[in-house]
């Protein structure tokens, strides 16, 4: 679920369930992105990714009684965008005229991205747990060295170190020196 934990979304959402407004507020925001990051994939030419993540949270509310709190949560949520995503489809024609250069270039950045994270996955493994989660908060994450020090409790001087250890060893596993 693209990082975000199916036992932690899966508590948000029983939380509420018992009435713990603050709690479906968070459930309903983490859901939003996981439904819209979703739908941004499947969706084609004069489908609003929007509209189907609106038309889902408000399915999952009006069904929400229909999750069996003892299973996982994220398989009933994405049923729920696709049959949503399907009702989409449906009201959009039988056959939707779609033109291969308005999907062609979201479909080759899909391919690419799927690449590129399972590359840079392949790479992180190689480094030790405290190089990995340096790299991974300055060169994936985007955090500065100050920000990366304050989160993993380090200081700035050590996790430069890291940084730059762990971008060698990357550099040396792959043959780049």
């Amino acid at each position: 679920m693209s990082g975000v934990d199916d036992r932690e979304l899966a508590r948000l959402f029983r939380t509420a369930l018992e009435g713990d407004e603050r709690a479906y507020g968070d459930f309903l925001r983490i859901t939003a992105d996981l439904i819209r990051a979703w739908a941004r994939r499947r969706a084609i030419a004069g489908l609003d990714p929007e509209d189907i993540v609106q038309e889902t949270l408000l399915a999952i509310h009006v069904k929400r009684h229909t999750w069996r709190s003892d299973g996982p949560l994220a398989p009933w949520l994405y049923a729920i965008g696709r049959h949503k995503l399907v009702d989409a489809l449906r009201r959009q024609g039988r056959y939707p005229r779609v033109e291969i250069g308005e999907v062609e270039d979201r479909l080759a950045a899909e391919e690419e991205e799927t690449v590129r994270d399972w590359e840079i996955g392949r790479a992180l493994a190689t480094l030790t747990p405290g190089q990995r989660s340096v790299v991974t908060a300055i060169s994936v994450e985007g955090r500065t060295i100050a920000e990366a020090a304050r989160s993993l409790d380090m200081n700035e001087t050590a996790v430069r170190v890291a940084l730059h250890r762990g971008l060698a060893a990357i550099a040396r596993r792959f043959g780049r020196d």
